[in-house]
């Protein structure tokens, strides 16, 4: 409890200007619900709740939102790019918004970023490269990039942490951490976006970040899942100069990937590119199960002989074996039009959230009718993915943050597909995918190796049955067997019931007090107070306490 005081007080600052940027945005009603602005107040931080601003009063409630927290730096900048991937939760309008947040900063100087190089190298920088440029090729909220070259020429990239930029990022996700405890707590209407769950994902999403030798390590990954494809080219680590706070790796010099006129003017193939692309980022999500998660043109270059090069490995998806099994059965369901098996996936994915079947199935069916003469070519994902969220937000199913990140990838890679080809359809290379993914599932090794599992499951539990046994009926004689069953709903209403019969009983009793004061007070004789009889009177008090305790009751029980 300590602790958390210390942390609060700390915060208070931060706190203030988080909750003076959202009020200049109009939204001060927000922040005075959810009490923000009484507990700054109590702390001795004066705020006056003012109107929006003129020039922000006409907008709507989406570009508010993206204003406020453009102003309010990295840490919202990063919060806007995960809220960009929750297409299950905001409508397009507010997704379209968040996507016009970049994750860019004005360059520190190279002065204050040379402490944190040499504590991390152990010696200078300029000891270890040589050409090391002090002004940044890119600059990002996190870290920023300088070209530099190793002895033997080797052109290569420092992608350095800015300092300390870790206390700032851990203060955001505490009040951040707060607010959404208190949106929960406050707007019973936003609780089925669970705030608090988003900004958990977000934490450890953004914690991650921050270890730049775990993102060479994800980086590592990926080249080695493209090392036998010429036409994917992943930058290189250098291992002996990477640490948490600095990556070095291999320097790309190739087009930018928004740069298309620059693309045009060098004679490479856009469908080519196009193919490749989409190649490259179906086979991460279908076969190996990790995936760049933000393949926008900003992270790819284009290079001579029509490759591409990835870049930027700091946000990315891991999908388990299970779970890229219901991508595929969705996508089979669909070109089948087979309801039944659509909706069973999204079953799945609602894992425990009470969902009304029926009209899931319904609108599930009403889907696959809109789909059923289409040929999976010709379908745009974008289209069909942006229903089936809107599906799955009008039943408040809230997708897994592992499918959050693959639908965000995939909308964004049918995007630059377009871009490169107006003909680009990611469907035509999914098809290939699917039928490899399906023969791999019931190829004989497959199979063997699922049947091994299996049999090793069953030997397992029937070789631990008679142990199982054993144990069983010891307890039995011990008189120590026990059998728990938690029904919640019956459990709330048996308490339901006991507070109504004790009020009942209450009540009862109360009545009868009345009634027999009330006799009490028409016989002679007896102690008296104030010329009142003693005993009425107190019948009459007790009665009168009686009833305040079951009107307090009954306000509480309301409030619950």
């Amino acid at each position: 409890m300590l602790l958390e005081t210390v942390s609060a007080m700390r915060d208070l600052p931060r706190l203030h200007e988080i909750t003076t940027v959202m009020i200049r945005h109009g939204f001060g009603d927000v922040m005075q619900r959810l009490g923000v602005i009484s507990l700054l107040e109590r702390a001795g931080q004066m705020l006056h709740l003012a109107q929006a601003e003129e020039k922000h009063a006409a907008l709507e409630t989406p570009q508010r939102i993206r204003l406020a927290f453009e102003e309010l730096g990295p840490t919202f900048v990063k919060l806007s790019q995960l809220l960009a991937t929750r297409v299950d939760v905001f409508p397009p309008e507010w997704i379209a918004e968040f996507e016009k947040l970049q994750d860019s900063a004005p360059p520190v100087a190279f002065e204050k970023m040379l402490p944190t190089l040499e504590t991390a190298l152990g010696q200078s920088p300029f000891e270890l490269f040589r050409d090391l440029q002090t002004e940044p090729c890119g600059s990002a909220s996190i870290a920023q990039v300088h070209r530099a070259a190793l002895f033997d020429g080797t052109q290569v990239v420092l992608k350095i942490c800015r300092p300390g930029i870790r206390p700032k990022i851990e203060a955001d996700l505490r009040i951040l951490g707060y607010i959404a405890a208190l949106i929960e707590s406050e707007i019973p209407e936003a609780r089925r976006y669970q705030p608090v769950q988003i900004v958990k994902e977000f934490g450890r999403s953004l914690l991650r970040e921050l270890d730049l030798a775990l993102e060479a390590r994800t980086q590592e990954r990926f080249r080695e899942n493209f090392a036998r494809d010429p036409g994917i080219v992943i930058p290189r680590i250098y291992w002996e100069w990477t640490r948490q706070q600095v990556n070095v790796q291999q320097y790309i010099a190739g087009i930018a990937g928004n740069d298309l006129s620059a693309l045009d003017a060098s004679g490479l193939d856009r469908k080519l590119l196009a193919t490749r692309g989409a190649d490259a980022v179906l086979k991460m999500i279908l076969i190996d199960g990790h995936f760049h998660a933000d393949p926008h043109p900003g992270n790819v270059f284009y290079l001579s002989g029509n490759r591409l090069a990835l870049l930027d490995f700091g946000m990315v998806g891991r999908l388990s074996e299970q779970r890229r099994n219901q991508i595929v059965n969705l996508l089979i369901a669909l070109a089948q039009h087979d309801e039944q098996g659509m909706l069973e996936v999204l079953l799945e994915w609602t894992e425990d959230s009470d969902v009304d079947e029926a009209r899931l199935y319904r609108d599930v069916s009403e889907l696959a009718a809109d789909y059923e003469f289409r040929a999976l070519k010709d379908i745009h994902l974008g289209e069909l993915l942006g229903e089936v969220t809107a599906i799955m937000r009008a039943h408040s199913i809230i997708l897994p943050s592992d499918l959050t990140l693959l639908f965000k990838a995939l909308i964004t890679l049918e995007g630059l597909g377009l871009k490169l080809d107006p003909d680009f359809h990611i469907t035509d290379h999914i098809e290939p995918f699917l039928k490899r993914v399906v023969r791999q599932r019931y190829h004989p090794s497959t199979l063997l190796k699922r049947g091994r599992h299996g049999l090793h499951d069953i030997l397992s539990l029937v070789s631990g049955l008679p142990r199982d046994a054993a144990r069983l009926l010891k307890e039995a004689r011990r008189g120590r067997l026990k059998i728990d069953l938690d029904i919640k709903r019956l459990d709330h209403f048996g308490h339901q019931i006991d507070h109504s019969t004790n009020r009942l009983t209450i009540g009862i009793l109360t009545a009868s007090l009345i009634i027999g004061s009330s006799i009490v007070m028409t016989v002679q004789g007896g102690p008296t107070l104030f010329g009142l009889p003693l005993f009425g009177l107190l019948g009459f008090m007790i009665a009168f306490f009686n009833s305040l305790w079951i009107l307090l009751s009954i306000w509480r029980a309301d409030k619950e």
